[in-house]
């Protein structure tokens, strides 16, 4: 018949759909009693598209020749107009039939009786027919035979969509392991590949800024320094973001310290070698044991320190505050200059975010961000304000 074409078809959604049917233990069974409770010699369930017909199970009992994958040209059959109207199609001789007696799919495929109901899946999605075929009349329009169908097709559809979100959940922890697998390739680049170089700059930097008797090769030096250490922050803060999304958030190693305000002050020391030109009034009053991650808190005071450097005012000093109060640490870096408008505040926290006025080369917008997961992850609090009389200042408590 060259309505007929018995092979399968190249469209991968197409093939997949086919596999994904035969996977259906059930089917075989329904249309065996299709046949068997209607007296019907072909039943089906085919997928139907805008474009196609496509068989992916069939029984054949009458010799029809149609096979799983083969298809039909789509406007001879009357599973297109099923889906247009997303109804069922029933009819127990085309010859007693008003409205089909002289259609065309009868005469094209020589049938007497007729049944065809839409397969959609619980989120609405139109797949196809569940449908059966007879050169001789028979009885289907027997509400038993109609509920019947419809009760095997609602089962095809839900097997479906369970099939279909399996799919999607293991393409999606497969896309999770790539990204996994990305990610830590990432880190090692950024830890080994990134850091081995740097540390050639850095050392070059040193032995430049000792070169006293030649202040143009030591202004270079101190120029190199700047740099390196710069890019040494930037790979900081990118491994940390990437570990942090790896995994829960920012781990932190609690340890007690018994100088944390000692090394809290030598972060600002060593800021303030790197901008001699700008002052810092630092006052860092932190004695007694405290039970913190230093590293992270040292971290989390040099990307504040260096924040307010690059966008304070630089005619006014940066000032510098950490005391103890009732067993929480508090931190403040503050700094004149323009205020951050209220709109702009709400996002100074968040990852590779900086404001339209920020320099070209300021940074990739992790310092902040990373602030609050450290100090969050201590189980404190960091706030930022801002206005025009008080200027900027972030404070950061920290429970000790």
């Amino acid at each position: 018949m060259e309505n007929i074409i018995n092979a399968v078809d190249s469209d991968e959604a197409l093939t997949r759909d086919i596999g994904a049917v035969a996977r259906i233990g059930a089917v075989p069974s329904m249309l065996k009693m299709i046949c068997e409770e209607t007296g019907m010699g072909f039943a089906a369930v085919a997928r139907v598209t805008d474009a196609t017909w496509t068989a992916c199970a069939v029984l054949d009992k009458v010799g029809f020749g149609l096979k799983p994958g083969g298809q039909l040209q789509l406007h001879s059959t009357l599973c297109f107009e099923s889906r247009a109207a997303r109804l069922a199609i029933v009819i127990d001789d085309f010859t007693q039939s008003e409205k089909y007696r002289d259609h065309h799919t009868p005469a094209i495929y020589g049938l007497k009786s007729y049944i065809s109901v839409p397969i959609v899946l619980p989120g609405g999605e139109y797949f196809g027919n569940l449908c059966a075929i007879d050169a001789s009349p028979a009885a289907v329009s027997d509400p038993k035979i109609v509920r019947m169908f419809e009760v095997f097709a609602n089962l095809i559809g839900m097997q479906l969509d369970s099939e279909q979100r399996q799919r999607s959940t293991e393409s999606q922890l497969l896309l999770e392991r790539e990204t996994a697998t990305l990610r830590e390739q990432f880190i090692a680049v950024l830890g080994h590949d990134l850091r081995s170089p740097l540390s050639a700059v850095s050392a070059t930097a040193e032995l430049l800024s000792r070169r006293k008797a030649e202040p143009d090769i030591e202004a270079i030096g101190q120029r190199l320094k700047r740099s390196a250490l710069r890019m040494a922050r930037l790979i900081d803060d990118v491994m940390d973001f990437a570990r942090g999304r790896m995994g829960s958030g920012m781990v932190v190693a609690l340890a007690d310290e018994s100088d944390l305000g000692v090394h809290l002050r030598a972060v600002v020391d060593e800021l303030c070698m790197t901008y001699p030109s700008r002052a810092v009034d630092c006052s860092i009053s932190v004695e007694g044991p405290a039970r913190c991650d230093l590293a992270r808190l040292q971290q989390l005071m040099s990307n504040l320190l260096a924040n307010a450097l690059t966008h304070g005012s630089p005619d006014a000093p940066v000032v510098v505050r950490a005391i103890v109060e009732s067993g929480t640490l508090v931190l403040s870096v503050s700094n004149a200059g323009e205020p951050i408008p209220p709109q702009v505040l709400q996002r100074v926290f968040e990852p590779y975010w900086r404001p339209k006025t920020s320099a070209p080369g300021g940074g990739l917008g992790l310092g902040l961000y990373i602030c609050k997961q450290i100090v969050e992850a201590h189980g404190g609090t960091l706030e930022v304000c801002s206005s025009i009389d008080d200027g900027t200042c972030f404070t950061a408590r920290i429970p000790l």
